[in-house]
């Protein structure tokens, strides 16, 4: 028997009309739907008491009242939508149900094909509701220079790939450094595929518990687990038709990546406290700023899901592996960014753009939007020049004698520390130069030009430091009294 939309799902009908309820039972159970049965209104009250229901499906007039009485009471709880069945279609008694909190209604007698039509359409906001709670604003994605060219590849093969199948779409497997956009590629999948229309849910997955990781992902039924006081959907289930991603998956225990790799492979799961299978068709994309190959070696990881999320592997390159790339980059950004906080354009300076090509970037995409930001909004220029990032480069290819204020990037487009920097034929590389800079790096990164310390930090020895300080002419290099107390220190019994 193929799957249907309903199948897996709890439902509760409370009519008085046996034959009616019977009729509407069965047509339900032919779609799968695990239906409970009650004729008056102290009955539904019991089973709403003991146990969590997906649906309550609710006839008006009763032997013991009115149905509508449940939802004033909200006896169901609020993770159970509850559709109202009338034999009277007056306006104002189907608004005035509907003011109570009923999700739909439906005139009886009705044609029983209506009733999938009709909790189809009422689960479809539920989900958007579970939705809200994760939903992200929508970035654009940047296919500039050819460090992009073999991702934007294997991102439009993917796509054709979805268009083709449009069905059981396989799960993506996003790879990168943190900051480089791996929230914004998967919301570029999602939008570009056959379910754009679908929700997509995002989840982070380090910032779960582990004890709730499993809740959050799955749902949970009333009284699984302390507090937990009425039925909740998971998000396999809140993603249903559409995208979920899962944000470092990589960081949930090995248990919750089994059920990960289960909810995929049978397309569907299983509520903690709950013991019916729920159908789900989620297309999954994971991302990881690991190398999961040596996590699965290590035991952190499960094989088996790896196998199964590698695919369509995305491989990220890291912003300063863009090259030109990151200009480009960097004036999008500020064009968006000026308009978010409507102020006139900001021109980035000749100075500033060499400050940006030459900066490492090691918060990728991410730490560039945040420098750019703080830039426009707390400088008080008509221009963009970046002078904190590059220790206050004035002068074109201006190399300084130790690393910038910030530790990660030097001064000059010529200097060796630059990630841009290329050997020379002509000019030629003096390697002992470049030990003695590495020294006065290390000394100048201590307190007072500590040798003992400087060593501990290039992993040398003292007497090593000494060596240089005193037979190579660095000492001069250093300031005055302070380069003689580093180089007069007394020797310590174990050489260090």
């Amino acid at each position: 028997m193929s799957k249907t939309p309903l199948e897996g799902l709890s439902i509760l009908v409370l009519d008085d009309e046996v034959l009616w309820r019977k009729h509407v039972a069965a047509a339900l159970e032919r779609l799968g739907v695990d239906v409970t049965c009650v004729g008056t209104l102290a009955a539904a009250r019991q089973m709403a008491g003991e146990m969590s229901y997906d649906f309550a499906i609710v006839d008006v007039n009763l032997p013991d009242g009115l149905g509508t009485e449940l939802l004033k009471e909200r006896a169901f709880g609020p993770s159970t939508p509850v559709i109202i069945m009338t034999g009277d279609a007056e306006v104002s008694g189907v608004v005035g149900a509907m003011r109570l909190g009923a999700a739909d209604y439906l005139v009886k007698p009705f044609d029983p094909a209506e009733l999938p039509l009709v909790i189809g359409r009422v689960r479809r906001s539920k989900q958007t509701a579970r939705v809200e709670e994760h939903k992200r604003e929508g970035d654009d994605l940047f296919f500039f220079g050819a460090a992009l060219a073999p991702m934007q590849a294997q991102l439009d093969k993917i796509i054709a790939t979805d268009r083709r199948v449009q069905t059981a779409l396989p799960p993506v497997l996003l790879v990168g450094e943190t900051g480089t956009g791996k929230t914004t590629i998967a919301r570029w999948l999602h939008r570009h595929g056959p379910r754009s229309a679908q929700p997509i849910v995002e989840v982070n997955c380090p910032a779960l518990p582990e004890s709730l990781a499993e809740s959050e992902l799955f749902g949970h039924e009333r009284g699984a687990f302390t507090d937990a006081r009425t039925a909740r959907m998971g998000l396999f289930e809140a993603a249903h038709g559409g995208t979920l991603f899962m944000d470092e998956l990589a960081s949930l225990s090995l248990n919750v990546q089994a059920k990960v790799l289960k909810a995929v492979e049978d397309g569907r799961i299983r509520r903690v406290g709950g013991n019916k299978e729920i159908p789900v068709d989620v297309r999954l994309i994971a991302a990881t700023n690991r190398d999961l190959n040596v996590e699965a070696a290590a035991g952190r990881f499960r094989e088996d899901l790896l196998h199964r999320l590698d695919l369509f592997r995305v491989v990220i390159p890291s912003l300063h592996e863009r090259g030109e790339d990151i200009l480009r980059l960097a004036e999008s950004l500020v064009e968006r960014i000026c308009k978010r906080h409507r102020l006139p354009p900001r021109p980035i300076t000749e100075a500033g753009r060499r400050r940006l090509r030459a900066h490492r970037w090691p918060g990728n995409v991410r730490e560039l939007a945040h420098e750019l930001e703080r830039a426009i909004v707390f400088e008080d220029s008509a221009v963009l020049d970046f002078a904190h990032l590059c220790g206050g480069l004035e002068a074109e290819g201006a190399a300084a004698p130790g690393p910038s204020a910030q530790g990660v990037s030097p001064a000059g487009l010529n200097d060796w520390l630059n990630p841009s920097f290329k050997f020379s034929p002509a000019g030629g590389f003096v390697l002992e130069d470049a030990i003695n800079r590495f020294i006065l790096m290390a000394l100048k990164d201590t307190k007072n030009n500590n040798v003992s310390a400087a060593a501990r930090l290039l992993g040398v020895t003292r007497d090593y430091l000494r060596y240089r300080l005193e037979d190579k002419g660095l000492a001069s290099s250093l300031a005055g009294e302070t380069a003689a107390e580093a180089t007069s220190e007394p020797k310590h019994e174990d050489g260090s």
